[in-house]
């Protein structure tokens, strides 16, 4: 295609304006949801009621919703299960139709609405006041049929939706969307869900990589280029240039890392009796190491703060076990 083919693209006035008033919508909804919290002492309590009764619970967290409300049910349910919350979406219309065998009186449900007076919704209240399964509602009614039925009724403000006739749910829908995170993560916090508990839910991708420990992506054993206080560096030469990471590490009569010699050492250091000095009279003291059972995106972090490419593995006591090369980070996806 020609160069001058290309033509720009026309961002017309009413365009932007309409773009520009939805991210406006959406920023004061979320606004009003954090003031709504600060200021209204009943909807604080029953978010905190509805974490409680969430936790309490012996069985597995059961979301539904329909419409808009399901498609957020569904993203709050496996953002609860990602988090070490067990959760599941049902759409209330399977149910009706067999699914209502998958819930159980030691479960909870959650079960969005605007309105909260969804039709599709009757028949798991009936089903849960049957078995007394507990009810966490999220609406915008408190005096609907679904919160008056709930034992936690979580009533979120009303607030204007972007759409110009007020009929699609955006804001609102995102107020469901944060509500259902505030309380996922208000779980987490309170299970003390690790971030290594988090990997196990995450082995893939760059999240997966991320959470991988550094003794995973480490060399070790014979990979690692070591040599002993006092020998010369002729021998710390060759260590360096046959193991290929650029470094190498010294360590002392008890096998403890004292030492590194870097490139940057060697370049500090010339002079015509390089070779015969004694390694400790170049290597640089107070190596940057790591533990084994650190994050790999920690050993990233730490490594870009420091401005090194390299690190050695070492236990409590500084017993060196391993060597971590940037590029093992890079190669992984961590970065």
């Amino acid at each position: 295609m020609a160069l001058e083919s290309v033509r720009p693209v026309d961002f017309t006035v009413s365009t932007c304006n309409s773009i520009r008033f939805t991210l406006a919508t959406a920023s004061n909804g979320i606004k009003a949801l954090a003031d709504h919290f600060a200021s209204n002492e009943a909807f604080a309590q029953s978010l905190v009621d509805a974490v409680e009764l969430i936790g309490e619970g012996r069985g597995r967290v059961v979301v539904s919703g329909v419409g808009k409300s399901g498609h957020i049910g569904r993203k709050i349910a496996a953002t609860m299960a990602s988090t070490g919350t067990s959760a599941y979406f049902v759409h209330p219309t399977e149910a009706s139709h067999g699914d209502l065998g998958m819930i159980t009186s030691e479960d909870t449900l959650i079960l969005l609405s605007w309105s909260g007076e969804t039709a599709e919704l009757a028949n798991m209240l009936t089903y849960a006041k049957r078995f007394s399964v507990p009810i966490v509602s999220i609406s915008s009614n408190r005096d609907s049929i679904l919160a008056r039925n709930s034992d936690v009724a979580v009533v979120l403000p009303k607030v204007p939706e972007a759409c110009p006739h007020g009929l699609a749910p955006t804001t609102s829908a995102m107020l469901q969307l944060a509500v259902g995170d505030a309380l996922a993560i208000a779980l987490l916090e309170r299970r003390g869900f690790s971030a290594e508990d988090f990997k196990t839910f995450h082995p893939g991708g760059k999240l997966g990589a991320q959470l991988r420990l550094v003794h995973e992506l480490a060399h070790v054993a014979e990979q690692v280029p070591l040599l002993a206080v006092g020998r010369p560096m002729s021998e710390a030469v060759i260590e360096m240039s046959s193991k290929g990471f650029g470094v190498v590490g010294i360590v002392d009569q008890h096998g403890a890392l004292v030492g590194v010699i870097t490139d940057g050492d060697l370049r500090r250091h010339m002079a015509g009796d390089l070779l015969s000095q004694p390694v400790e009279e170049v290597m640089s003291h107070n190596p940057r190491v790591v533990k084994g059972d650190v994050l790999a995106s920690a050993a990233m972090e730490f490594m870009q703060e420091h401005k090194v490419t390299v690190l050695f593995l070492v236990d409590d006591a500084q017993m060196p076990l391993g060597i971590l090369h940037i590029h093992d980070l890079l190669r992984a996806g961590v970065a």
